[in-house]
Formats: C-alpha cells, sequence, structure tokens
C-alpha cells in the first residue's frame, strides 16, 4: 500500500512558477513508477509528466515539455514537479499517482496507476 501527500500549489500569475511536491509511504515507493496528472474543470484527468522507479527515465506531456520538469528522491520518499512559464491553461488540479507494479516504464494513462494523492489546485492567472 502506497498513501501519496501532495504539496505547493496555489496562485501564480502567468510566466511565474511552482513546485508541486508528492509525499509518499509505503515499501514500494523506490520500485515504481510515479506519475502527475491534472485535471480541468469539465475536463477528463491528463497525464502532465511521468518518472520510472530510478528516475533515469522521464516523459512529459507535449504542453509541459521544456516547461515542467519531474524529478525524485528515493531515499526521502518524495517526487517533485517544477513548473516554470506557467500558462492559464495549466490551470488544474494536479494529482501524483503511483504504480502498483515494480521496475516498470512511465504509463501515460490514469488507469495505469493505482495509488492517488487528494490533489493540489494550481491556478495561474493571466
Amino acid at each position: 500500500q502506497v498513501q501519496l501527500v501532495e504539496s505547493g500549489g496555489g496562485l501564480v500569475q502567468a510566466g511565474g512558477s511552482l513546485r508541486l511536491s508528492c509525499a509518499a509511504s509505503g515499501r514500494t515507493f523506490s520500485s515504481a513508477a510515479m506519475g502527475w496528472f491534472r485535471q480541468a474543470p469539465g475536463k477528463e484527468r491528463e497525464f502532465v509528466a511521468g518518472i520510472n522507479w530510478s528516475g533515469g527515465s522521464t516523459d512529459y506531456a507535449d504542453s509541459v515539455k521544456g516547461r515542467f520538469t519531474i524529478s525524485r528522491d528515493n531515499a526521502k520518499n518524495t517526487v517533485w514537479v517544477q513548473m516554470n512559464s506557467l500558462k492559464p491553461e495549466d490551470t488544474a488540479v494536479y494529482y501524483c499517482a503511483a504504480d502498483r507494479r515494480i521496475y516498470t516504464t512511465v504509463e501515460l494513462t490514469p488507469k495505469a496507476y493505482d495509488y492517488w494523492g487528494q490533489g493540489t489546485q494550481v491556478t495561474v492567472s493571466s
């Protein structure tokens, strides 16, 4: 079992930056691929960024490539996403997710992930 708690969301002006954190508990964190997803009102949950168990492989949605960076520290049981050059269209609730399987590659679909945090709101004003 893995429990995830996100933090770091807030209100920021367009062009600004935020760093979201996801603190995880559970023995399998260091073996699990992790993902960040987001969901805006009236829209489906979408993949933002993912990182494999070692941190050696990452993947990003086209909409955030070059602006967002995902990272992890297995010793701290934490995953981050650094979000720069934020745009109003980045406004959403951001969720951290963990894959139950171990030593897998990053998955891009929400249903591949078994554990979810409660979400943190990111609002970008124009």
